[in-house]
């Protein structure tokens, strides 16, 4: 019989998703919705193994009843899981930028640059959205710039 039952485990490795689902339904008595093939092998092959073998003895049975009694299981969904926390603190990546909604000026060749820091991340200079200072300083000024420096956020080195 243990020879048989090995060749009935052995021979589900071979098998399609499909066919392995089919001896599922044959095993189980239920269809299963599972479509992963390690896994609906892993499981007929414990099951099929329980079903010879008699499955758990009556005092393993015994001890998991009583560790099921003894657990602090939850039933229902904690109420402020259900409901999304909201941030109310304005998020920075980098913690040497000034908070959203602050006017960065600087002056540049008789021109006033003003720069605003914006709450979603970036930078808003004259209507249009970049992804850094230096970017921004880049465009004025036409040649490569750290924007922290160029906005006077950091001292030179």
């Amino acid at each position: 019989m243990a020879n048989t039952l090995t060749r009935q485990v052995e021979s589900l490795r071979d098998m399609t998703v499909a066919q392995l689902r089919e001896k599922y339904l044959q095993v189980f008595g239920e269809p299963t919705r599972l479509a992963n093939k390690d896994l609906l092998a892993k499981r007929l092959a414990w099951r099929m193994q329980s079903l010879a073998e008699g499955g758990l003895s009556e005092r393993a049975k015994r001890r998991a009843e009583e560790l099921a009694r003894d657990a602090d299981i939850r039933l229902t969904i904690p109420r402020a899981s259900l409901t999304p926390k909201t941030v109310t603190a304005p998020l920075r990546s980098d913690g040497r930028l000034p908070l959203p909604g602050t006017v960065l000026t600087r002056r540049y060749k008789g021109r006033t640059i003003q720069v605003t820091v914006l709450s979603e991340g970036g930078f808003d200079y004259d209507g249009t959205r970049y992804r850094s200072l230096s970017a921004i300083a880049r465009h004025v000024t036409g040649t490569q710039w750290n924007g922290l420096l160029f906005f006077g956020l950091k001292e030179s080195a």
